[in-house]
């Protein structure tokens, strides 16, 4: 299976799936006939090799020590500690649902987790993303029948919106309510670059139930698969199993990107937030 590896300083490696299999993995392993990216596959590779480097990068200003407590999340470093989370990553992307702690856990009501939900689908920063994604799929001509023109555009756009809108309610309010699971990703804070990283990617697999327990993250992966059936209403050119199979794992995909950029965007904010003077002096102590 073709691979690239992202190393850093600290001889952490991450083999991650290469560009040709994440947006074609039928091609990548027999060799056959090639076809269109699926809508937001560049985006997604990019974003990857982003969200990874960012992890690694950090790996030499984050402690090196583990937290003593056996439990995996990090305390927070004040009470209303959640009430300065920034609302945006990157200033775009909605960042509503990350809390910076598990400390003094407190469940979401069903009321509570659909206003996560529509905060997510209803920020401004949704519909600039829908443009991005609903951009790229009409520059690479990834639905034909939406054709080109402002009118094409209009239907990429509705498209790559539908799609974000619908998932973040399955994923975040539906199956979260029905299930009892808790979709908030909760920071660790601490520890070294690359258990923070791994942690980061392992909360697509995993989530805490609403009494607190750790469980396998049903609302994520059945969220997400429900999201990319009713996409087949909309999506004429791609409703294969091929197509939802692909659509599926770029959406958990983009997902994991997301955690990972929850985990490290407070330190990007601390370092890109220094005054260049802060800078100097703090790279003549070492």
């Amino acid at each position: 299976m073709p691979t690239a590896e992202i190393e850093s300083d600290m001889n952490f490696r991450i083999d991650i799936p290469s560009y040709e299999l994440l947006t074609n993995p039928g091609h990548a392993l027999s060799r056959g006939k090639s076809t269109n990216l699926p809508n937001s596959g560049r985006m997604f590779y990019i974003a990857l090799i982003a969200a990874g480097l960012a992890g690694t990068a950090l790996c030499q200003e984050t402690p090196q020590i583990e937290p003593p407590q056996a439990y995996p999340h990090a305390q927070s470093e004040s009470n209303d500690a959640s009430e300065h989370e920034s609302r945006h990553i990157l200033g775009v992307i909605p960042n509503y649902k990350t809390s910076p702690s598990f400390e003094h856990y407190e469940p979401l009501t069903t009321r509570e987790k659909f206003k996560l939900a529509s905060e997510d689908s209803l920020d401004p920063g949704t519909f600039a993303l829908a443009a991005v994604f609903g951009g790229i799929g009409q520059a690479t001509d990834a639905n034909k029948s939406f054709g080109q023109g402002f009118a094409g555009f209009g239907k990429y756009f509705g498209a790559s919106y539908g799609d974000l809108l619908i998932g973040n309610y399955m994923a975040e309010a539906v199956f979260p309510s029905i299930l009892h699971q808790d979709s908030r990703y909760f920071r660790r804070g601490t520890g070294s670059g690359h258990s923070r990283f791994v942690y980061a990617i392992s909360q697509i697999v995993l989530t805490h139930s609403d009494s607190g327990g750790t469980q396998f993250n049903y609302s994520e992966w059945l969220g997400n698969s429900t999201a990319v059936a009713i996409s087949n209403a909309y999506y004429p050119d791609h409703r294969s199993a091929g197509s939802s199979i692909s659509k599926l794992g770029m959406q958990i995909g983009l997902d994991a990107v997301g955690n990972v950029l929850k985990e490290f965007w407070p330190d990007l904010q601390r370092k890109f937030s220094k005054k260049p003077s802060d800078r100097l002096a703090a790279g003549s102590t070492h």
